[in-house]
């Protein structure tokens, strides 16, 4: 005999199924609850559609217009796909992206995972520390960095006191300088989600893996890193976007000879009337971004799985 569920929960149960079955005798009554539910939602699928759909149709629209005689063309698809330099342009993007989600990887895990062995306070003083990193703008981070990497910044003056360099090396002003900039900035979308998917791994597994003779190495390898390979794989991939609209710091730390996409689509809208042009490339950069975000979700249901 199964045993009887307590009142408030047996109640609420009774009215749900009461409801439900009321809405499905009574036509008019599920009508009013669905006009209803969509009065609520409606003021905030307004808001969406014209602060975010809006905007990504007309950007559609313009990609495949042309403004002088006002018909259809995929005269700006053929111009982005037939040029080299757009698409070294998109070709140099996705490398300095890949680059420095490798770093952020490389750099992430075992921070992430070392924040994991902290006691209780230590970690909470170590998300506070991440955490710090957001209140402070990007744009005075990035020249931060210029202070930093110049030839006559800290690290310079350093390597010559060192006697490892007679001249200052050039970090600046080239893709390295960039990847740097782009590291510090992304590292925190990497640190947090993979520490709070490693926290989510029993600690029992530990113990039982010990216990049945394996060192922590090979606990490591063998168990807590294939079960966090998902989670990395997701993180990478968010870095790996937010890597591709980066507009700030390869315009600073790059001087200009670094353009990505960002970059060139300013150039694009402001300097050069060539809207259309950049409404065709941002259509391709948003197809991109979306299949990507679409493998992201995946990885992070396996990961919530």
């Amino acid at each position: 005999m199964s045993p009887r569920p307590p009142p408030a929960w047996g109640g609420l149960a009774a009215r749900r199924q009461s409801m439900s079955t009321a809405a499905a005798h009574n036509p008019s009554l599920w009508r009013g609850r669905l006009a209803t539910s969509i009065l609520l939602v409606l003021p905030l699928a307004l808001v969406i559609g014209l602060a975010f759909d809006l905007p990504l149709l007309m950007t559609a629209l313009w990609s495949i217009t042309d403004f002088k005689s006002g018909s259809l063309t995929p005269e700006y698809y053929q111009d982005f796909f037939g040029r080299p330099i757009y698409l070294s342009v998109v070709w140099r993007t996705l490398e300095i992206a890949f680059a420095v989600s490798c770093c952020c990887a490389l750099i992430g895990y075992p921070l992430s995972y070392w924040m994991t062995t902290l006691s209780p306070r230590g970690q909470k003083i170590s998300l506070i520390i991440i955490v710090m990193s957001f209140w402070v703008s990007v744009l005075v981070r990035t020249y931060a960095w210029i202070v930093i990497l110049g030839n006559a910044g800290l690290v310079n003056r350093a390597l010559q006191h060192l006697g490892l360099t007679e001249r200052p090396v050039q970090f600046l002003y080239g893709e390295l300088g960039v990847c740097i900039g782009m590291v510090n900035v992304l590292l925190p979308f990497l640190l947090l989600p993979l520490y709070a998917a490693m926290l989510q791994i029993d600690p029992r597994l530990r113990q039982i893996a010990l216990t049945m003779g394996a060192t922590s190495g090979q606990f490591f390898w063998r168990v807590f890193f294939p079960l966090t390979v998902p989670a990395l794989a997701a993180t990478f991939i968010l870095v790996f976007i937010l890597s591709l609209g980066f507009y700030i710091t390869p315009a600073i730390l790059g001087g200009g000879k670094v353009p990505m996409i960002a970059n060139m689509l300013d150039m694009l809208i402001n300097q050069f009337p060539h809207w259309s042009l950049a409404a065709a490339m941002s259509c391709v950069m948003l197809v991109l971004t979306l299949s990507l975000f679409a493998l992201y979700q995946s990885l992070r249901g396996k990961v919530a799985a």
